[in-house]
């Protein structure tokens, strides 16, 4: 960043500056836990000594803070694969059963903008293609932030709702699902070699939430690979040019792990369990009536507090799947 001429290349200089950025707060970060423990080491001093009841009660309150952010930071310890450090493409594609699975999908979407929101990282929505009635059918969300892909690998699968559904005038219980994917976002692919002749490039008007250029021209772009048949989508950027290179980042990078795929049969070890779109195969189920819990099938971890869990809290479910995964 010192070098004369770092500013030379906008983009690239405004991604190192991030990351630098990043990498101060990780510090920051353990450098205040540092300071904090040997803070607690002269408290337990006082508190034994004078044996006074609020001195003893704010010791065990900073105890607790300390030992919550000490477990959100032994995360990191767990990140030790390739693309752990990228930023993640996070889509929610709703599942069978109209407006009630589109709903769901619209749940979810809520909870992983609220979980980025708590790590500090930025979301921004890529596409997005709205229900009829209420929810979301399918949207695809850039989140930008270190170990963004390390910490979301471990949301992919089939995730499934029950409930009584707020669209049904007789109260039953519903059952939902809802397809999660992540890749990590990669700036620069190698060996991916993308010809002009394989691409269908459609351009069509963007529905997102107007201004200038937008919903008034053709500036959303849908891009399909041939060979592969792979299609993606933006709609976010006002300009085609600039959503056409952002479609490109994105069909890059699900190439790239296509091709790992192929070659080398370890999907798994870079975006996590692909499933079937057989709406059986859930990793999680969010139960809310008859009673409420939240289940990961793969770890068992349990949480009775489902609410909690939809507004963000979903920092125990991902430690228990990369330390299972860790394990093995």
């Amino acid at each position: 960043m010192a070098k004369t001429n770092f500013w030379s290349d906008q983009e690239n200089a405004k991604q190192v500056s991030q990351k630098c950025q990043q990498l101060k707060e990780e510090l920051d970060t353990w450098n205040n836990l540092e300071q904090d423990l040997i803070d607690l080491e002269s408290l337990i001093t006082v508190s034994v000594d004078e044996h006074d009841q609020s001195l003893q009660k704010d010791f065990t309150q900073k105890v607790k803070e300390i030992d919550r952010r000490l477990k959100s930071q032994e995360l990191f310890i767990l990140f030790s694969e390739k693309f752990d450090t990228n930023n993640a493409i996070l889509s929610i594609h709703s599942g069978t059963g109209g407006v009630e699975a589109q709903d769901w999908a619209a749940m979810l979407m809520r909870m992983y903008l609220r979980y980025a929101q708590q790590k500090k990282w930025q979301t921004k929505i890529i596409d997005q293609s709205k229900g009829n009635e209420a929810g979301v059918k399918s949207v695809t969300i850039e989140i930008i932030g270190r170990y963004a892909f390390g910490h979301l690998k471990a949301e992919a699968g089939v995730h499934r709702l029950v409930r009584i559904s707020p669209f049904d005038a007789e109260k039953m219980r519903h059952t939902s699902f809802a397809l999660v994917e992540v890749i990590p976002e990669m700036e620069e692919v190698e060996d991916i070699d993308i010809k002009d002749e394989d691409l269908k490039i459609d351009t069509y008007k963007s529905s997102g939430h107007g201004g200038q250029s937008v919903n008034t021209t053709d500036s959303a772009v849908r891009i399909t690979h041939i060979p592969s048949k792979l299609v993606v989508s933006c709609q976010n950027e006002r300009s085609q040019q600039q959503n056409r290179q952002t479609a490109m980042k994105v069909l890059k990078s699900k190439l790239f792990l296509a091709k790992l795929d192929k070659q080398q049969k370890e999907v798994d070890n870079v975006r996590g369990e692909v499933l079937s779109a057989e709406w059986g195969n859930q990793i999680r189920s969010y139960v809310l009536q008859p009673y409420k819990m939240v289940k990961d099938h793969r770890t068992k971890y349990e949480s009775k507090d489902p609410d909690e869990v939809l507004d963000g809290e979903v920092d125990e479910f991902i430690r228990a799947y990369l330390e299972m995964k860790t394990k093995k």
